[in-house]
């Protein structure tokens, strides 16, 4: 019987398809790089997914996020998604955890009951949590590195953090992550030199705040409010999908192809 993964199938088989519909995958950060990559999960037939991000869709994030729109401004990232992703597969199973990944809030999270774990999110401490705490509990984890300030969505490459150029971010992450003895982490990165934004008065964020009212961390508390665009972090966050797709239908029959 037809179905809305069919056409996937024609290309994974059965076999994969079940492995990814009985698949758990936690997606830390639903912007505009893991709110794509969630939805192609979604889209992809993987059967569970929990959305962890405590931040509510502002004017400003229509520009990138797939989410993002006149009527959800003001709405909280995870439930809007959750409500996208349930009208792709209503027999999906979706949790939406109002939640901003740190140190000290760590402990509530058990990343051992998942089988992929996908970092989205933009705070280089919460990426080293994830990372230590993945490889501490034997959980595949892929990062995404840097996707502001960048015009070129052809310039990601799938690579192990030390093996890794020219991204700032990544630059920093593999100092780091040596420091905490993490020897390996799979990430999305790009070569492509960041921009410097070009921000006056007029277009400022920090000058002229639209967050919703009630966001704990606003544009005006933050050090660089970074530029982006509608064509860079979605390619972000359909890679990290895509190599969470291959990764976890890994082993079983299905197409010859690499999905």
């Amino acid at each position: 019987m037809l179905d809305q993964f069919s056409r996937t199938t024609l290309l994974l088989g059965k076999e994969r398809m079940q492995k990814l519909y009985q698949s758990r995958v936690a997606v830390f950060g639903i912007g505009g790089v893991g709110g794509y990559c969630a939805e192609a999960l979604a889209r992809s037939g993987v059967g569970r997914l929990s959305l962890f991000d405590d931040d509510r869709i502002c004017l400003t994030n229509i520009n990138r996020q797939i989410i993002a729109s006149r009527s959800t401004i003001g709405r909280y990232k995870v439930e809007v998604m959750r409500e996208r992703i349930l009208d792709i597969n209503p027999g999906a199973g979706v949790e939406a955890r109002k939640m901003f990944y740190t140190r000290e809030n760590a402990d509530f999270v058990n990343l051992s009951a998942y089988d992929y774990v996908v970092d989205a999110v933009d705070t280089m401490t919460a990426k080293l949590e994830l990372a230590v705490r993945a490889e501490e509990g034997g959980v595949p984890i892929i990062s995404s590195m840097g996707a502001a300030n960048k015009l070129d969505p052809t310039a990601f490459e799938v690579a192990d953090i030390y093996e890794t150029s020219v991204c700032p971010l990544a630059r920093v992450m593999r100092r780091e992550l040596r420091r905490r003895g993490v020897e390996k982490l799979k990430v999305v990165y790009s070569k492509e030199a960041p921009l410097t934004p070009i921000e006056d008065e007029s277009n400022s964020c920090a000058l002229n705040c639209v967050c919703p009212p009630d966001v704990q961390r606003k544009c005006d508390q933050r050090r660089q409010v970074p530029a982006s665009n509608a064509f860079v972090p979605p390619v972000a966050g359909l890679i990290l999908a895509g190599e969470v797709v291959k990764d976890l239908s890994a082993g079983a029959k299905g197409g010859e192809g690499r999905p």
